[in-house]
């Protein structure tokens, strides 16, 4: 799997209780190795785990190896990006994006400082 650093790894065994139980909102990053556009996030994913890591959790979960997860949620083109919180999904979106524009979207989902 293609890992932006400082972004935690989540399986379908571990998916509920990492995301769903998450005191923050928790974007979820669905991806696979053979995804170009997944390589481009990883340092935008990287720089935001870092710089809000109070306001929002940040995880990976590679669809080839967990496809539970993907399939519950409909999850179907790579990457997507889903935003939940109070374990629930509240935004996806789908591609990779640059930095400016990704914390634009997830403006309106950031925990209050």
């Amino acid at each position: 799997m293609i890992h932006a650093e400082g972004v935690a790894e989540v399986t379908d065994a571990t998916f509920d209780g990492q995301v769903l139980g998450a005191g923050l909102p928790v974007l979820v990053e669905f991806t696979a190795d053979w995804c170009g556009p997944c390589r481009q996030l990883a340092p935008v994913l990287s720089e935001i785990a870092r710089e809000e890591a109070d306001r929002i959790k940040i995880v990976q979960i590679d669809v080839d190896h967990n496809p539970g997860v993907a399939a519950r949620y409909g999850v179907l083109s790579m990457p997507t990006l889903m935003v939940f919180r109070d374990g629930e999904p509240v935004k996806s979106m789908v591609g990779a994006r640059p930095k400016r524009r990704l914390l634009q979207e997830l403006e309106d989902v950031h925990a209050p400082v």
